[in-house]
């Protein structure tokens, strides 16, 4: 893609933004576009919101299961921003029309005490560097119509990021066992989604280290206090106006929110 194709997709996700409507797949409009170009789109975002004042506070991990990166046609994960104005308090309620067309997933979040030294990236300075672990739920959307997405798609439009609600009891990580940790998801009391750590790459460290190294290259090195969701422990559900969501994951305990009932 050109210069000028990525501002003007960049500029068009942001009107998804503003305007609450979603558009076309980007890859149907623009089918030689790379991953390359589509995390092209999402910096040239990333970089107005944060010239308009919003505040970075950490990042997001998405495809981390191998059949979604199957059904991608990729044989990686994907990132995305957090900004704090993405943050929901546990237990909180999320205004009709904040977001298109969200799902809910349970996660596992990471809270950074400092920055890695990537030149040294083994596990033991991963969890030296992690201050503490939260349960957290992730509210996805997507800015295309439909959630009819590929790789290209869901990378330029910040990982399909919505919202996100994290736990308030912090957990050392030497007090978990993450690979096996198991998770419930509920919606309005019925459990809808299970998972394990395991989903995560096969333990969610994997996906931090993956995501360390990543950030690094993209100069957006992971920093003291960053919020890291390390991706979905089980498949996402679809929200609705009025639903409720609360996730449980073994030694994390729980988080929850809700969705405003429509006007």
């Amino acid at each position: 893609m050109t210069e000028a194709e990525v501002e003007a997709q960049a500029a068009a996700l942001r009107a998804c933004h503003a305007q609450g409507a979603p558009m076309a797949p980007i890859r149907l409009a623009f089918p030689q576009a790379t991953i390359d170009d589509a995390y092209a789109i999402q910096a040239r975002n990333t970089a107005h919101w944060l010239g308009e004042g919003r505040r970075a506070v950490g990042a997001k991990i998405g495809l981390t299961a191998r059949a979604v990166q199957q059904q991608l046609g990729v044989d990686q994960p994907d990132f995305g921003m957090l900004f704090a104005d993405m943050a929901v308090e546990d237990g909180d309620e999320v205004v009709a029309g904040r977001l298109l067309q969200p799902k809910v997933e349970a996660e596992v979040a990471f809270v950074m005490a400092r920055p890695l030294d990537i030149g040294r990236l083994t596990t033991a300075e991963l969890i030296d560097a992690v201050a503490f672990v939260l349960p957290a739920l992730e509210i996805v959307d997507s800015r295309i119509a439909g959630w009819d997405i590929g790789i290209v798609d869901t990378v330029a439009d910040n990982a399909s990021s919505g919202l996100f609600v994290l736990g308030t009891e912090p957990h050392p990580l030497d007090d978990l066992d993450l690979k096996l940790c198991g998770m419930v998801l509920e919606k309005n009391g019925e459990q809808v989604s299970f998972g394990a750590g395991a989903a995560c790459l096969g333990h969610p460290l994997h996906a931090l280290a993956w995501l360390a190294r990543t950030m690094d290259r993209a100069g957006h090195p992971l920093g003291e206090g960053d919020v890291i969701l390390s991706g979905a422990l089980g498949p996402m559900v679809a929200a609705g106006p009025g639903d409720r969501f609360e996730a449980r994951i073994n030694g994390l305990g729980r988080v929850g929110m809700r969705f405003a009932a429509a006007a």
